[in-house]
């Protein structure tokens, strides 16, 4: 049960059902990328731009970052056809059956 993901066998295992924080535990980037965009991201921020405590600029942030793929229903899924039939009823991948 010991190994990173890069096959270290010394390293820490990181496993998705460790109800440890992370903060006490190494996570690699893609893990901690796939929990948070399967569940969902809200970013919020400001920033603000001050010369001689005066505001010159401010820019506020807010951001909702997901996984489509997570949050679609079956029927509205992407249903990718295959090869386009043709006149002769063959494809563009190769001739049709027989006449």
């Amino acid at each position: 049960m010991y190994g990173d993901l890069y096959g270290d066998p010394d390293g820490p295992a990181v496993y998705a059902d460790d109800d440890r924080p992370i903060s006490g535990r190494q996570v690699a980037l893609i893990d901690l990328l796939d929990r948070l965009l399967s569940g969902g991201v809200v970013l919020t921020g400001d920033l603000v731009l001050s010369v001689a405590d005066i505001d010159l600029v401010r820019v506020s942030l807010r951001a909702v970052i997901v996984a489509v793929r997570e949050q679609m229903d079956e029927q509205w899924a992407l249903d990718l056809p295959g090869p386009a039939p043709l006149e002769g009823g063959g494809t563009d991948d190769g001739p049709g059956p027989p006449v």
